[in-house]
């Protein structure tokens, strides 16, 4: 057990569950003033993705050449990590509803916080664990400002902010979610 203590506060897990903490508290207490529609999707959305900007810090070590030299198997501590770190922000937003506020369905949050977790391991095989916050950032930012368009193209870029139903969206979660774990299991953060 001790070996997992030493791997989250390596991989700054404290840090990353105070910050999405920090974040959710902050969107939930500017979200009951009511100026979101009931059903809007953004607040959530938001929330999720700050809880996945916070977890892609820890997606690399402070020694990249030792994560790549190690004799352990890394793969699987890395899918574990990301699979972990999407849980937790479900569980984050999912958490919110004892306190009486319901920002989302549940098919909606673990859609989005594995899609999200997914651009954050690419985000970090791409660019490395200190920028790898930015391909979720940037994909919130262009799903919040495209123009209402309609068709499958638009469902694929806004994916995080369509209903759970949505056939184009739970494939574009699904995608990233595979082809980030996977990317970021077999090769790991960018050095």
């Amino acid at each position: 057990m001790r070996w997992l203590v030493l791997y989250a506060r390596s991989r700054q897990v404290p840090a990353a569950l105070a910050a999405a903490a920090c974040g959710a508290l902050a969107v939930w207490a500017l979200a009951r003033d009511g100026a979101a529609a009931p059903g809007d999707p953004r607040p959530a959305a938001l929330v999720l993705t700050v809880a996945a900007a916070a977890a892609s810090t820890g997606l690399g070590g402070q020694d990249p050449a030792l994560d790549r030299t190690a004799a352990i198997r890394w793969w699987t501590r890395r899918s574990a990590h990301v699979l972990a770190a999407g849980a937790a922000a479900c569980a984050l937003l999912l958490g919110l509803r004892a306190v009486g506020e319901d920002l989302a369905t549940t098919a909606l949050v673990v859609r989005d916080a594995a899609g999200l977790m997914g651009l954050a391991a690419l985000g970090a095989v791409a660019c490395g664990a200190a920028y790898a916050w930015t391909l979720p950032v940037g994909w919130l930012a262009l799903a919040s400002f495209s123009p209402p368009l309609t068709g499958v193209p638009m469902e694929v870029v806004t994916w995080m902010l369509q209903p759970p139903g949505t056939a184009a969206s739970t494939w574009t979660a699904a995608v990233l979610t595979v082809a980030g774990t996977a990317a970021y299991a077999s090769t790991g953060p960018r050095g």
